[in-house]
């Protein structure tokens, strides 16, 4: 089952489940006055199929795509692809044993990555910071977890990196990862009774400028040094997360030194299982 967020006709933020290509809006109702209150239920499907629903929207170019987060907040791990660990290793010679080290060791890399006002959704824009020059989009399977810290889902994610800034110094991170429109998620949640096995989750990056693709590459969550549920117990160590969080898992595609994403690029990144998340490249 898919949920997600869009604006309707009216302007107002609505829930919905995802069926027949159609948007299902949820009349919400306590103790599900919210998305993420149905993510925090026991059975966050069988609390979406309890809902009535209003009169379906077809999706079409028209949908005003929300990300499908509330209050939650955004973290992210790093290096826990082999491609990652080179390509951190490559940016930055000063900090080339820090990443070495953290992908063999048992503790990783987790870091705050936004708060919702920085997240973009589905063919909502997403930034290149003014003061950076090496900027590419990190494509990651992105787990949605209850209060309970409990794997519900799956999403598209999308970890915006400003590879210079990190590789300057890598006390810059935080700079380099979070600001505003650093973060996509969407264009939905798929929910799982049981999560798929990760190396049937294949991950799929293509970036358009101007009409001609200019990257394209493809990996597998199969290719995680890491499972899920070891980096979902790390985040949950002396750690609360009252309405759930959002853990961004890695990536296993970097582009080369010589990509930087420009101004109105498209950004489209599939993940096998879920869907497309689309976003166009803007600059402040």
């Amino acid at each position: 089952m898919n949920v997600t967020k869009f604006t309707d006709a009216t302007g107002i933020a609505r829930v919905a489940k995802v069926q027949d290509n159609q948007l299902a809006p949820l009349k919400l109702t306590t103790p599900f006055g919210s998305l993420a209150g149905l993510l925090a239920a026991e059975n966050p499907i069988a609390a979406i199929d309890s809902l009535e629903t209003d009169t379906p929207v077809p999706i079409d170019d028209s949908i005003r795509w929300l990300p499908p987060i509330d209050t939650q907040e955004v973290w992210a791990a790093g290096v826990t692809y082999k491609r990652s660990q080179t390509a951190r290793m490559e940016e930055s010679e000063a900090a080339a044993s820090c990443y070495d080290q953290v992908y063999n060791a048992d503790r990783p890399e987790l870091f705050f990555k936004a708060t919702p006002h920085r997240v973009s959704g589905h063919n909502q824009p997403l930034r290149i910071r003014a003061d950076a020059t090496w900027n590419v989009p990190e494509p990651e399977v992105t787990l949605v977890l209850s209060p309970a810290m409990k794997i519900v889902g799956l999403t598209v994610g999308n970890d915006m990196s400003s590879r210079d800034i990190e590789g300057e110094n890598p006390l810059y991170l935080p700079q380099a990862k979070c600001y505003n429109q650093c973060a996509g998620l969407g264009p939905w949640i798929t929910l799982f009774d049981t999560l798929p096995p990760s190396d049937q989750i294949g991950i799929d990056l293509k970036i358009d400028r101007s009409g001609e693709i200019v990257f394209d590459q493809q990996t597998s969550a199969g290719q995680m040094a890491r499972t899920f549920d070891d980096l979902v117990q790390w985040l949950a160590r002396d750690n609360t997360f009252p309405s759930g969080a959002f853990l961004m898992t890695g990536t296993g595609i970097v582009p080369t030194t010589e990509f930087t994403l420009l101004p109105g690029d498209i950004v489209n990144i599939t993940i096998d299982g879920i869907g497309t998340l689309s976003n166009t490249i803007v600059q402040g």
